[in-house]
């Protein structure tokens, strides 16, 4: 085998299994796409344990910084990979990326993560990257002076608007539910911008531009009334998808296609694979639950290298 373990992702949950890893001197290879996960986009992050806050770029250089203080000879980061495979190959695995590489293992920890729900309504494809975006962060100042509309009611629909009141005229948040998700801190933050118009218990229907976006048709879902806004653009944060591709005809999946653990050692359906983070079936997608749910499958997996040697 190429390595004793493999860990797929290098979000919160990638990066605390590769410094335990590199702790234990467990010859191991980590590969993600790029490190830090999905808060990378966050303009501030305030529930990081023992940081009061701080940005998801912050976060990022952190992780990739505390990695590299333990690699030494032991851990490999392979960055901008993404996996397209877990298969077994004798003893171990083996792991397939899209870009052509094959690598094995004796032990797969997977901690991929989850991808971007994207909005399925007509005329949201068409104006993807024309006023559609899915990345406040990377986007908002792009917006400056414009009104625009926030699709979904959760923590990360209230931070994208939160950013957005630097820079837009007005920001209306559509949220489905009767009432929206985010904690209650946040809410108050927002909510006392006059930029700010709340919407709930409305489904959005259609997405209206000509070469950029220009509208957005929602549905009262009590009334069934139909309205259209102006909006020059509309940020969508919907939820997440989990980045299970890769184990679809390996692992035991839940009917959300997440891995199911068995959550007193992060072990998966098949022996020598363990999963962590927002990838497996547990309810709270949250940073600190990313990284103690890795640090459990890194302490029972180096058991069970043990008892291979």
């Amino acid at each position: 085998m190429d390595y004793e373990l493999i860990i797929i992702g290098g979000g919160p949950g990638g990066a605390a299994a590769g410094v335990y890893a590199a702790r234990k001197r467990i010859k191991s290879l980590l590969i993600t796409d790029d490190i830090g996960g999905q808060s990378v986009v966050s303009a501030d992050i305030q529930n990081w344990i023992g940081i009061p806050a701080m940005s998801g770029l912050e976060m990022e250089e952190k992780l990739e910084e505390h990695l590299k203080a333990y690699a030494e000879d032991v851990l490999e980061l392979k960055t901008g990979e993404i996996v397209n495979a877990v298969t077994k190959d004798g003893d171990g695995f083996r792991i397939s990326t899209e870009g052509g590489d094959s690598f094995t293992a004796r032990a797969v920890i997977i901690t991929a993560g989850a991808h971007r729900r994207k909005l399925d309504i007509p005329g949201a494809e068409v104006f993807d990257g024309k006023g559609v975006v899915y990345c406040a962060s990377c986007d908002a100042p792009l917006f400056k002076d414009k009104e625009v509309a926030v699709i979904g009611g959760g923590n990360a629909g209230l931070e994208t608007a939160e950013q957005l009141i630097a820079y837009a005229t007005k920001i209306t948040i559509l949220e489905f539910n009767e009432e929206y998700k985010g904690d209650r801190i946040t809410r108050e933050r927002v909510f006392k911008s006059d930029k700010v118009t709340p919407l709930t218990n409305v489904v959005s229907k259609e997405v209206k531009g000509e070469q950029f976006v220009t509208g957005l048709v929602y549905e009262d879902r009590a009334t069934g009334e139909t309205t259209e806004i102006p909006v020059g653009g509309i940020f969508v944060e919907i939820g997440s998808i989990p980045s299970t591709e890769m184990v679809t005809d390996l692992l035991d999946l839940d009917k959300g296609g997440h891995i199911i653990v068995d959550h007193k050692t992060s072990r998966t359906s098949v022996e020598g694979i363990w999963a962590a983070g927002d990838i497996i079936d547990q309810p709270y997608k949250q940073n600190n639950i990313s990284m103690g749910d890795a640090v459990k499958a890194l302490e029972d997996a180096y058991v069970w290298l043990q008892t291979k040697k």
